[in-house]
């Protein structure tokens, strides 16, 4: 499967002016699309599956910065430790604290998201509001020394309905402004993780610092 350059390209110039990270959404892909993609210089790739990003990691380039974008359970958290650059979906304080756990065993610091859900779909992971200001509030008093919680990321609701999306993604941004200026050890949010292929142009309008696009670089995937 051969990506499509020209769209990678114009992402980037997207991109670009704002400062924004492209990962690359690379679940499903064969590791020759991925390194095709990593002949051209990108470095930020997103899985959703331990074992698949564990089976990939062994066999391409070791400066790949490594996002682990999917629910993660905690008994799969060791499997990543060791070299993971970014955790992004923490939606629970049991599982930041494994992670913190394994992160020691590792000698790293890990560094991760906090997912909060702002859609309103049942499907998706997170954080209320309420919930992630508590946890921000006392992250100091639970000695997690080996975790630093860089900032938030959260997914739209899927539908069409373009203002709903750009209201959700508006609300996130809220929470992260109320939240990003008090700075500790462990917390010092300075990442929003929000957007994907169909509406990442409306999350960087609103203030998104990552995206996250898988189809629009690898095209739609074919799951076996």
């Amino acid at each position: 499967m051969a990506i499509s350059k020209d769209n990678y390209k114009k992402i980037i110039n997207e991109l670009q002016p704002n400062n924004v990270t492209l990962v690359a959404v690379s679940k499903i892909q064969p590791v020759t699309a991925i390194n095709e993609l990593y002949e051209m210089g990108h470095r930020d790739f997103g899985e959703n599956y331990v074992q698949e990003l564990v089976e990939k990691k062994d066999k391409l380039p070791g400066d790949i910065r490594w996002h682990f974008i999917g629910h993660l359970q905690t008994n799969k958290v060791k499997y990543l430790a060791s070299f993971v650059h970014l955790i992004q979906g923490v939606d629970s304080l049991k599982l930041l604290q494994e992670i913190n756990k394994q992160a020691k065993k590792s000698n790293r610091l890990i560094h991760v998201l906090l997912q909060v859900h702002i859609a309103q779909e049942e499907t998706k992971f997170g954080f209320d509001e309420n919930e992630l200001t508590e946890l921000l509030n006392k992250i100091e008093t639970l000695e997690l020394n080996a975790v630093s919680i860089d900032g938030l990321m959260g997914m739209a609701t899927f539908t069409d309905d373009i203002e709903k999306v750009r209201r959700e993604f508006q609300y996130l941004k809220n929470i992260f402004n109320n939240n990003a200026s008090f700075q500790t050890k462990n917390r010092h949010l300075q990442t929003l993780s929000m957007g994907m292929s169909d509406d990442f142009k409306i999350a960087i309008e609103e203030g998104s610092t990552m995206v996250r696009i898988g189809s629009l670089i690898f095209g739609k995937r074919k799951y076996s």
